[in-house]
């Protein structure tokens, strides 16, 4: 747990030793891929390790393309030939009975008139989303002094980016107290309690090990990590493993967990099965451990038996030859009839293994759909149907897979055009005329809704159903083949609770106010916790790839909450910003009026785009809680999602304690919170790993004609009373009534109020400016950009200025402030640069140079800053060039000359 205190604070989030990322500073900035930033391990003079980040860019490092037309693609910094593909999975290790497996290849469509872009394929999937998964088979380490365990357990794990969720399933064994991840000494790298509302009845436990370092990661990756889960009942019991990458994993879709009868025996086994993707051919692989004797035979032969049974009757058997060294052991039975695949598809064929030898061992267990913590859903909308298009309607379905082989499903329709005639479970078709319908739900369709079971579930239908292969479509009235229509998929589980027992809450553009035609749509699940803050998750799916080009088929917009009534006073909040298709996050800081609009069912949730930026999809929220009588409920402060930090904000004596902890003013400071000091309210502080840094506030350059001070502010405001009364009764009804809530600096601004954004630990930006928009309470961020420099060697006479100048024109402080005053609505002013009325620019932006597709200009003291505007693409082929403002189509060979590149700036760091 040590690693969890050592670590570096960026952006108001925390990363651990040796982590690498781009960092994301926000509107309008977005993501800097170009920059990579790292958490360099350093030590004081008492030899205490901490963190210090050090931030460079790594546009120079890229590699020079072997072909002649290289593309930018969306979210990369390094161009890239525009044929390349994804390396394919390296296969050389693999079992011939593994060969040939078509479980992520795309098969060729003679004439595709309908929308398959949805299916997932390996090219859909960005390497910033690549997922590793591993297993663990747990069993009874046996010693001489300790009596073994009956137990055995068997563990899948995902690693998503930094963080690594788990699932494990047990039998045989009492429930578990926590679980916990060893290094190879033995030394405890994280622990992970079992929540005790865990029903009793369950044999799973779900966890997130958040913030892998990079050390923890790579240990990992080299297998030489254990699990350990104990149990503490009438007496302790602990089973182990080690966590090994499998090949087997990426095809699994049936799975069983082998124990034997023998009481403290310390053997188990895992069997890893699936089926062939045109035969009826069942491969497996099997793990085992205690079933042969490692001290005696480590490489002797030992004969074994694997039988497939049906309630003691033997089905098929295969005999084999297995080492100690080597237990592991694949096979595949084939040509399996139709009764075996029923009895697959029930849960009720079991697979044994027996050693024959003097001393026969044997292990068994029954066969059944893999099981997981992840939510197999889906997200139906306009924009996926077999004939795309804009009605604004939403699907949401989630799905639970039992043992037996039934499915339970739930199905939520809002916002379709018209009377809803057919919902079905289906294949991806090969021609739009050859739809297969396995499962009609129609019958079970009432009111919006359909709630049923699936019983006749097929072996196969549970092998597609879990390789993501299935799909669930809407039919209306005015459209026979499908209003709506979504991928099943299994949604990685993220430690939110509220997927098991919560509806999610549907998305819909027809739910917005006013209604948008548009061919998205989501869900979302939302819950209050016993502490009274907000945890969300969201999901999208249906923009397409010519709605927004400046993001190329990303979803990039924000999500936020706030109340139904238009006629009551607005209360929004900020969810956050996200890429792609999912979002999720912690709000802590709700007030109590958004609260009681969430208890009383008047709230909403809403994904805005730059297509929409009213918002694209809604949807109704209705989250029981009794937080108006919480006591001493504090919804005021930010905090950390790390359980340190969390308490260290709270208890008094834990911040003492911490030797990261700031003394301020005679109180304690939680490292990474920001406050406004005592002794002068002009100044943001913010506590950096003991040290205390404190930055003037930057007041931005008004546009009025008249400015006053007010006492309690430190910026100087337009006087209103000079501005015409028609404006300013204008202003007054668009106004939000509580102002903005900024995360940055963690305050409300007035409405119309600018400043420079704070972000920590940058301090102050002073090559940005935001502004809070009155009309809506949000907050917008523009960039400051810099004129053009004549001159052959300009300088930054500070590091936290924004632009260079020219040595030789240094002018007097005095000059300027004449000019300011002698004409205050006829300039431009950027840090020390100041630009004449009508003076236009591109930006210069640290790190990137010049920002060519941004233009600025000087409109009688006020800059305003615009994008270049792109043509609507229609081409499915769509790429970015370097050189280039707008996107292209691949196919088109653009006539243009492209401007040549201008040679890389050396190498420049940012150390905090």
């Amino acid at each position: 747990l040590s690693d969890c205190v050592s670590g570096c604070s960026f952006g108001g989030r925390f990363y651990s030793l040796e982590d690498t990322w781009h960092p994301d500073l926000g509107e309008p900035f977005g993501v800097m891929h170009c920059v990579i930033c790292h958490c360099e391990p350093q030590r004081n003079r008492r030899g205490k390790v901490f963190g210090k980040v050090s931030c460079r860019n790594i546009k120079q490092d890229c590699p020079e393309p072997n072909c002649r037309d290289p593309v930018l693609l969306p979210g990369h910094c390094c161009k890239s030939c525009p044929k390349a593909r994804l390396p394919m999975l390296d296969k050389k290790g693999a079992e011939s009975v593994f060969e040939g497996f078509e479980y992520l290849q795309e098969k060729d469509d003679l004439h595709k008139t309908y929308n398959d872009r949805s299916y997932l394929s390996t090219e859909d999937i960005s390497p910033g989303d690549s997922r590793t998964e591993f297993v663990a088979l747990l069993t009874s380490p046996v010693d001489s002094w300790s009596i073994g365990s009956s137990g055995v357990a068997r563990a899948r794990f995902t690693l998503s980016r930094s963080s690594m969720v788990f699932s494990i399933t047990f039998e045989r064994i009492a429930r578990p107290t926590h679980v916990q991840f060893l290094d190879r000494d033995g030394n405890t790298l994280f622990e992970y309690k079992v929540p005790r509302t865990m029903s009793p009845d369950s044999n799973m436990v779900c966890g997130v090990w958040k913030s892998l370092s990079k050390s923890h990661v790579r240990q990992l990756r080299l297998e030489h990590l254990h699990v350990s889960m104990v149990t503490v009942g009438s007496q302790r019991e602990e089973v182990q493993g080690k966590i090994i990458k499998h090949r087997a994993l990426f095809a699994e879709t049936f799975s069983s967990t082998l124990t034997s009868e023998e009481e403290h025996s310390g053997i188990g086994g895992i069997a890893m099965l699936t089926l062939s993707d045109t035969e009826n051919n069942l491969h497996f692989i099997l793990l085992f451990e205690g079933l042969l004797d490692r001290r005696e035979r480590e490489h002797t032969l030992v004969p074994i038996r694997v039988q497939l049974r049906y309630r003691q009757h033997v089905l098929r058997e295969i005999r084999a030859n297995v080492t100690a060294h080597d237990p592991d052991f694949a096979e595949v039975l084939t040509d399996l009839n139709s009764r075996e695949l029923y009895w697959l598809s029930r849960g009720q064929l079991e697979i044994a293994v027996e050693t024959e030898d003097k001393d026969p061992r044997r292990i068994s267990g029954f066969i059944s759909g893999r099981k997981s913590c992840d939510t197999i859903q889906s997200v139906l909308s306009s924009g996926e149907a077999l004939t795309p298009g804009k009605t604004g309607g939403v699907g949401s379905a989630i799905f639970t897979l039992h043992d037996n082989g039934t499915l339970d499903y739930l199905v939520q329709v809002v916002g379709v055009s018209g009377k809803v005639v057919g919902v079905t479970i289906e294949t991806k078709p090969r021609r739009r005329s050859k739809r297969t319908v396995l499962h009609d739900l129609s019958g079970e369709y009432h009111d919006g809704r359909a709630t049923g079971t699936w019983v006749h579930l097929e072996a196969r239908h549970i092998h597609m159903l879990l390789q993501n292969e299935l799909f669930i479509n809407v039919a209306t009235e005015d459209h026979q083949e499908g209003e709506l229509r979504g991928q099943i998929t299994s949604l990685l589980y993220s430690g939110l609770d509220a997927r098991r027992h919560e509806v999610p809450v549907p998305l819909a553009g027809q739910m917005v106010s006013p209604p948008v035609q548009t061919s998205a749509g989501g869900h979302a699940w939302v819950w209050v916790d016993e502490r009274c803050h907000l945890h969300y998750e969201i999901v999208a799916a249906g923009l397409s790839k010519t709605d927004d080009v400046t993001i190329n088929a990303h979803l990039h917009g924000f999500a936020e909450i706030g109340e139904l009534e238009d006629s009551s006073p607005t209360h929004k909040r900020l969810l956050m910003g996200f890429y792609g298709s999912q979002a999720q996050g912690v709000l802590r800081d709700l007030s109590m009026e958004l609260l009681q609009h969430l208890d009383r069912g008047t709230a909403f949730i809403q994904v805005s785009t730059k297509i929409n930026p009213k918002g694209e999809i809604r949807g109704r929220v209705h989250v029981p809680n009794s937080c108006d009588s919480a006591p001493g409920l504090d919804l005021g402060e930010e905090e950390f999602d790390d359980g340190p930090y969390q308490a260290a904000r709270r208890d008094p004596e834990t911040l003492r304690k911490d030797p990261n902890t700031c003394f301020f003013e005679g109180q304690y400071r939680a490292h990474g919170l920001s406050w406004t000091p005592e002794y002068n309210n002009c100044f943001t502080c913010i506590c950096q790993k003991r040290t205390v840094i404190c930055d003037p506030i930057i007041c931005p350059v008004l546009t009025c004609t008249r400015t006053i001070q007010p006492e309690d502010q430190c910026c100087p405001v337009c006087d209103e009373r000079t501005e015409p009364q028609a404006v300013k009764s204008l202003d007054k009804s668009e106004e939000h009534p509580e102002g903005c809530y900024f995360e940055g600096d963690q305050k409300m601004h007035a409405p119309g109020t600018t400043w420079h954004p704070f972000v920590p630990p940058f301090g102050y930006i002073k090559c940005a400016i935001c502004t809070c928009k009155g009309a809506t309470g949000e907050v917008h961020c523009e960039k400051v950009t810099c004129p053009a420099l004549t001159c052959s060697k300009p300088i930054r006479r500070n590091l936290a200025d924004c632009c260079k100048e020219c040595p030789e024109e240094e002018k007097d402080p005095l000059e300027h402030t004449d000019m300011m005053q002698a004409d205050g609505t006829s300039h431009c002013k950027f840090g020390k640069n100041y630009y004449q009325n009508s003076d236009n620019w591109h930006p210069h932006v640290p790190l990137f140079g010049e920002m060519k597709c941004i233009t600025c200009w000087c409109d009688h003291g006020v800059t305003k800053c615009q994008r270049k505007q792109c043509p609507i693409l229609t081409c499915s082929n769509i790429i970015r060039r370097e050189s280039k403002c707008c996107p292209e189509c691949q196919d088109v060979n653009s006539k243009e000359d492209e401007e040549p590149l201008k040679s890389p700036e050396k190498k420049r760091n940012w150390r905090y």
